[in-house]
């Protein structure tokens, strides 16, 4: 402790070294207000727009894919962090949709789809396959598994229900 800091007596508080003003411990730093989620969870992304937007053709040779990816874990944390990149980029700016596709979606899809990726083992029925243009292959998860997060209020769509 300095000589000027005992000067402050029961002032309590610090010393902004650049303005010399005394803050005290009653001040609030400034809040920043929790990012508002578009979709609740993982699972709803996935349900919702994901699977909507990749309408390739599914059959176990050149694409894999599993109807429960919630099932495995490799593949559970790459659709999550499409989801968290997702949630982000989508409030950066116009560019931001962009960036997701080239450094996020098609990096990770493309892992998640090949026939060596975390789906390799995944069963060759009909669950796990799907004809081009129609959204990926779904099976939803266990109810607790994705409990929703806080989301902003959007208008129910026919795929929202």
């Amino acid at each position: 402790m300095s000589d000027w800091d005992d000067d402050l007596g029961g002032l309590g508080g610090d010393v902004d070294e650049t303005t010399g003003e005394v803050g005290t411990s009653d001040e609030e730093e400034p809040v920043e207000p929790e990012p508002v989620l578009y979709y609740g969870s993982v699972d709803e992304f996935v349900r919702v727009y994901l699977r909507s937007m990749y309408r390739r053709a599914i059959n176990g040779r050149n694409r894999r894919w599993a109807a429960a990816w919630w099932k495995y874990p490799e593949a559970v944390a790459r659709l999550e962090a499409l989801w968290l990149s997702w949630e982000e980029l989508r409030r950066s700016g116009p560019l931001g949709a962009s960036v997701w596709w080239k450094d996020h979606a098609d990096y990770h899809m493309a892992v998640l789809m090949d026939p060596d990726g975390p789906f390799y083992d995944a069963a060759d029925g009909d669950q796990n396959r799907n004809q081009a243009g129609q959204p990926l292959p779904y099976e939803p998860p266990p109810e607790a598994m994705f409990p929703p997060e806080p989301h902003i209020y959007r208008e129910p769509t026919a795929e929202t229900g």
